[in-house]
């Protein structure tokens, strides 16, 4: 038995997680073609690397089938409602930082806050006779934080594609999406809420509570940790 990684399978998260073990001494890379998901670790025996997307990386560890795994704050929150009791961070990784953040047009020039938005909200339903429509990914983080903010009469949409494009095509009235420089939201006249920020994320190493082990990959594991120097 070997002590399974788990790490993004392509794009900017994957060469900067190579990078950052790269870095402590422990060289990670694919096995043959950018089309195969298995890899290679140097540098410490006992380790297999399996390349996921990151969005697939929370339910792994949550089901114990690897011991480690890089991937995003907000995918963990998102995916694992019981987080805590299923998986455990490691080491915060100093990349793919983004914002969790709440978005709406900026033609509303009275609307800066989650009080703002709530009173918003309100209105909008007594004059169209629907809720307030909120397009996002992240369903479980944005409801759990509009609800403790008091606001109400909003529906959130899911979005599949481009969120910050749903209010330019009518198909959600604001948005709750993930953004690193505010860029794109600009570009689609949106602004974000003074209050609305739901999460702070980065790419962040966790270890599954429920993955099982033996002697030898617990010792592995405390091998590795002590040359990540976490």
């Amino acid at each position: 038995m070997t002590l399974k990684l788990g790490v993004p399978s392509k794009g900017r998260l994957m060469e900067k997680t190579f990078e950052w073990f790269a870095a402590r001494g422990i060289t990670l890379s694919r096995s043959g073609s950018d089309r195969e998901y298995a890899g290679v670790v140097d540098g410490i025996d006992g380790v297999s690397l399996v390349l996921l997307s990151a969005g697939e990386i929370p339910r792994e560890l949550a089901a114990g089938r690897i011991h480690l795994g890089v991937t995003g704050t907000d995918l963990v929150r998102e995916k694992l409602p019981l987080h805590d009791q299923l998986v455990t961070d490691v080491a915060e990784l100093g990349f793919g930082h983004a914002d969790l953040i709440i978005a709406v047009p900026q033609g509303w020039i009275d609307v800066d806050t989650l009080d703002d938005l709530d009173a918003v909200a309100a209105a909008f339903r007594q004059t169209h006779g629907m809720r307030l429509r909120i397009a996002t990914k992240y369903h479980r983080l944005v409801r759990d934080f509009l609800r403790e903010a008091g606001v109400a009469d909003y529906a959130l949409i899911d979005s599949q594609g481009a969120t910050e494009g749903t209010v330019a095509n009518e198909t959600a009235e604001a948005i709750a999406d993930i953004t690193s420089s505010g860029e794109t939201l600009s570009a689609n006249h949106l602004k974000i809420l003074e209050d609305g920020l739901v999460l702070r994320s980065q790419a962040t190493l966790w270890r599954s509570r429920v993955a099982e082990m033996d002697a030898d990959e617990s010792a592995t594991l405390a091998a590795l940790l002590d040359r990540l120097s976490v």
